[in-house]
């Protein structure tokens, strides 16, 4: 088809088409154009005006040009016209005004503190905004379409208030609601549930909801509060004994993969008991996040917990650290309790237990089996009843033939042994601990940031993760603290180069492995991709910015394609030659 005749036709579905020289000077433009652009006829010749000055650009992400008060338009995908004048492309674009309003009013969503969820008006879940996805753990793209009795469930066993409100077509507010979500998640909320009618017709309902179980632990703590300052003689005392807190609960986890909640489960029936506990887990996997999770839910919770990095503190000084000294025990000592006695009635963590030297756990071994220390150059033995919770960042057994853990503090440490999985195996969780991290970031930062691409998800989910969820963490943040601020969703183009560069060497045969096991649509999708890639760079001899211009993509976008499908520009442009 002649290009004229392509924007005819463009014209006539009201798409507006122009055809620019490579300094956006107007050649062209069809009736819908003008019109969108507010031209009366009289923009050949001219520029681009500067309030469409954005549909020059990159079209991906979509931008919006504000050419009017409430009026905005964006880019389209440019049919491929093989009979352009040299020199010039073809600028596609339509009336976006809702698009924009939507994305707006998603924004405002986002941004207040109260959990919104929309139905249509089969009941199925349309929209989730953040509070939403965070008071609940759930990934939206995975209960999006779901009809809500698929995704919540009371627990009372009554049924769900949204479908008799969009039956009934009446609200239903401050009402209390103990759910369950489809992973497992318990909420208690208070809800405000209405029908969204128009012209007689319902369309939906929204839940507006706040979390009351907030509300609920500030009751409990003002009544410990106050019985804490009834019992307590001294403000001194309190102010000691608030230092010494746990800050996490098991509810701080984010997960929603099957290996995590059994661990998790598993961890909060440990919590119960006082027995020792040994966390196994690679670097950044949240053993310490996991360690303050059992003392919160354990009957020690309003004792002290204390936690100690056993390779950050030298030998020498370790073991007064830990039993505490006397006076003239060495040159300088002074009379100090140790953190046996300071975690009295609580928990001591003890963080990278096969970093202390061997001698001294010995003498750790001893405080296990009868609860009594000696300090430093003292005397008196001195009884203490503290849990003691231990972390390891390599494998047990291993520390133990490499010398160092003695077998049988093993024993003392690991009456219950955890084993944390590292990120690499429960990917699923990726997108939900993204979303979380994203979320911090945003009031810590002060961001407006949606969520990552669906290409950066990708990227995620090929990438090994060696640092596990702290090097996840530090990839949003990142990248949150590059992307520019009129962006809203994390692109490959701003995480760290190690991830990009890591996912796009990946061998050839793994990605085959991939394609085959995610069924034929993805596998038909990133065929016909590669297919597209290749045909453009053919067209444009290699030239990456103008394959880019071309595809409608972004050049960083392009070159994050090539490598993630494995493509060699230069032998591609051999074999053609040929």
């Amino acid at each position: 088809m002649r290009y004229p005749d392509a924007m005819e036709l463009l014209s006539q579905c009201g798409l507006g088409a122009v055809l620019i020289s490579e300094d956006n000077q107007i050649l062209s433009i069809n009736e819908a154009g003008d019109r969108l652009l507010h031209g009366g006829g009289n923009l050949v010749g001219t520029a681009m005006p500067e309030s469409a000055a954005l549909l020059c650009g990159e079209s991906d992400p979509v931008r919006y040009a504000n050419i009017a008060f409430g009026e905005y338009l964006c880019r389209c995908t440019t049919p491929e016209l093989s009979d352009l004048p040299p020199d010039t492309r073809m600028i596609v674009f339509r009336l976006a005004t809702n698009d924009a309003c939507h994305d707006m009013l998603i924004s405002v969503l986002n941004g207040i503190s109260e959990a919104v969820i929309l139905f249509d008006e089969q009941g199925r879940l349309y929209l989730l905004n953040d509070a939403a996805v965070n008071l609940d753990s759930i990934v939206t793209s995975d209960v999006l379409g779901k009809h809500v009795s698929e995704v919540y469930h009371l627990q009372d066993g009554s049924l769900l208030a949204v479908p008799q409100v969009i039956q009934d077509k009446r609200p239903k507010l401050n009402l209390r609601q103990y759910y369950t979500t489809c992973f497992g998640k318990n909420v208690d909320i208070v809800a405000n549930i209405s029908p969204i009618v128009q012209n007689g017709q319902t369309l939906g309902a929204y839940n507006v909801m706040e979390d009351w179980s907030t509300a609920s632990e500030l009751h409990k703590q003002i009544i410990d509060l106050q019985s804490k300052l009834l019992e307590r003689s001294s403000t001194a005392k309190a102010k000691e004994k608030s230092a010494l807190t746990a800050k996490h609960q098991f509810s701080d986890i984010i997960y929603i993969s099957s290996a995590m909640d059994k661990m998790v489960t598993r961890c909060r029936q440990i919590a119960q008991s006082d027995s020792s506990v040994m966390i196994y887990g690679e670097t950044g996997t949240g053993k310490e996040l996991l360690a303050q999770s059992i003392h919160n839910a354990s009957r020690r919770a309003n004792g002290p917990f204390i936690a100690i990095n056993c390779a950050a503190i030298p030998d020498n000084l370790l073991e007064g650290l830990l039993f505490g000294t006397e006076k003239g025990a060495y040159t300088g000592a002074e009379c100090r309790a140790g953190l046996f006695e300071q975690a009295n009635g609580g928990t001591l963590l003890l963080d990278e237990i096969n970093s202390m030297n061997i001698f001294l756990q010995s003498k750790l071994l001893r405080v296990l089996q009868d609860g009594m220390i000696r300090r430093v150059g003292g005397a008196a033995e001195i009884h203490v009843d503290v849990r003691v919770l231990s972390n390891i960042n390599i494998p047990p057994y291993q520390a133990i033939e490499e010398n160092k853990l003695r077998q049988d503090l093993f024993y003392r440490l690991g009456v219950v042994n955890i084993s944390i999985p590292p990120l690499r195996e429960h990917k699923e969780d990726i997108p939900l601990l993204s979303k979380n991290f994203i979320l911090g970031f945003n009031k810590k930062l002060l961001k407006n940031v949606r969520n990552i691409s669906s290409a950066t998800l990708d990227l995620f989910h090929s990438y090994h993760w060696p640092g596990n969820v702290r090097e996840l963490e530090h990839c949003i943040e990142h990248a949150m603290n590059i992307l520019p601020n009129d962006l809203s969703l994390i692109t490959p183009d701003y995480i760290p180069d190690h991830i990009l560069n890591s996912a796009a060497c990946a061998p050839p045969y793994e990605k085959i492995k991939i394609q085959e096991n995610t069924g034929s649509l993805i596998r038909t999708t990133q065929n016909i991709e590669l297919q597209m890639l290749r045909r453009a760079l053919l067209e444009n001899n290699g030239n990456i910015s103008k394959t880019a211009r071309s595809l409608g993509i972004s050049r960083q976008n392009l070159q994050y394609r090539i490598k993630r499908s494995g493509m060699n520009v230069k032998a591609l442009l051999s074999e053609n030659d040929k």
